[in-house]
């Protein structure tokens, strides 16, 4: 069978394992959930010898330390997927729910109910343990999932479909409802791209480049977010300790994900005390400074920022800090450099908080906390497929709700429209 062939039947047999989904039970979905966290812990070792493959070609390739440390698959990392699944089966079940009901003059009962979005097609790089949220994400919001992972995680991503494969064929969920692309070539994703008639929505996670690289070419709807260009926002009168504990978690705690902070904005008022406090905080934690002028003469050390660099996602213990006028000048930084990604104030002012919370256009604004928690799993949605800087139809990470839609029913006693 060609490339082309198996593909669009993977695209098919999604197809119609979504419609057996769809009617699912909670409990059943639940009961298969719990089965593959429990096959996970039970298959630790099998998994891990399989991801020090793809580990040992990575470094061969030259990948860099941030790419390998996505890709690795710790024994934290196999304890927390399989808490994602056990935390996304005590999640409430949406599909079914009613919502905005009415009763028409008619007599006409309106109202909308919660359903899945279909067949969902996964573009990741990277991180195996997508593999698994993902998988356990649709499935609880009665969707089917077409897997491609990178292809310098193919090993660890077909153990992890294995274990998956076999908890579903034990609780008796259609195989077809959770499907990895078995093959590395990258004329896989073109050809799944084109799969309209079975796909309802392509949600890609990874660098710039490959987002941009789906969404020219998808002819099926794409949930995205190209970069992450978060900004951390110190206000005049904030507490300078918080902001300087903010500020490293914000950068160093793990700076090679997407809502790491890249750019620090401080009120002028402040940043004579500030950056001197800062920078001693955060060049204790590995991370070098680069300032526009003023920043520069309060620290002559560090180097000085480039217009590049306020656009930079440097996913690195690199940061780039400015000072500003006012808040309204941070925020006008913010909406000509942000990405919509994640945007932090930190301030003791409660009306300037909420105008900041009211007017930056993010899909998460935080006041007085690390950009760190823009997470599904910090937010309480448990895993999470990836954080949209979209907004159609989600905004922020991608839990269960946001893998569902809505339609209108309606119940009648005869009514006809005159």
């Amino acid at each position: 069978m060609s490339l082309e062939n198996k593909i669009i039947q993977i695209a098919q047999n999604a197809r119609q394992a979504s419609r057996t989904m769809a009617a699912v039970s909670t409990s059943q979905k639940n009961q298969a959930l719990v089965a593959i966290a429990d096959l996970i812990i039970k298959n630790a070792s099998a998994i891990q010898v399989e991801n020090e493959k793809d580990i040992d070609r990575a470094r061969t390739n030259g990948l860099s330390p941030a790419m390998i440390d996505r890709l690795t698959i710790s024994d934290a990392v196999i304890q927390g997927m399989a808490d994602g699944l056990l935390f996304v089966a005590g999640l409430a079940d949406p599909v079914g729910s009613l919502s905005d009901a009415s009763i028409r003059p008619n007599g006409l009962e309106i109202a909308k109910m919660r359903i899945p979005l279909g067949v969902i097609g996964i573009i990741y790089e990277s991180r195996p343990n997508v593999t698994v949220d993902a998988a356990g994400l649709c499935l609880k919001a009665g969707n089917a999932v077409i897997l491609r992972g990178g292809s310098e995680a193919i090993c660890s991503n077909m153990a992890l479909a294995s274990v998956i494969e076999q908890g579903m064929k034990e609780t008796g969920l259609p195989l077809a409802a959770v499907q990895v692309i078995p093959v590395p070539d990258r004329a896989a994703v073109d050809i799944l791209l084109k799969q309209e008639e079975s796909i309802d929505l392509i949600i890609p996670r990874g660098g710039e480049g490959l987002i941009r690289h789906v969404v020219a070419l998808s002819t099926i709807p794409v949930l995205k977010h190209y970069k992450g260009v978060c900004h951390a926002y110190v206000d005049e009168g904030a507490d300078l300790e918080m902001a300087a504990n903010i500020s490293v978690n914000s950068k160093a705690q793990r700076p090679g994900v997407c809502n790491a902070l890249e750019t620090l904005l401080v009120h002028g008022s402040i940043a004579d005390k500030f950056l001197p406090l800062v920078y001693k905080a955060l060049t204790k934690a590995g991370v070098a400074l680069r300032g526009c002028e003023r920043t520069c003469a309060v620290l002559p050390q560090i180097e000085s920022a480039t217009p590049e660099d306020w656009d930079a996602e440097y996913l690195d213990l690199i940061l780039a800090v400015k000072v500003v006028e006012d808040m309204d000048a941070a925020m006008a930084h913010i909406a000509a450099h942000g990405s919509n990604h994640t945007e932090a104030i930190i301030t003791q002012d409660y009306s300037r908080s909420r105008r900041f919370v009211r007017e930056v256009d993010a899909s998460l604004v935080i006041v007085n906390a690390s950009t760190r928690f823009n997470d599904g799993g910090e937010l309480g949605l448990g895993a999470e497929m990836g954080i949209s800087t979209s907004k159609l139809h989600a905004y922020g990470p991608m839990g269960i709700k946001e893998l569902t839609t809505t339609k209108f029913v309606a119940w009648g006693e005869g009514q006809i429209r005159i």
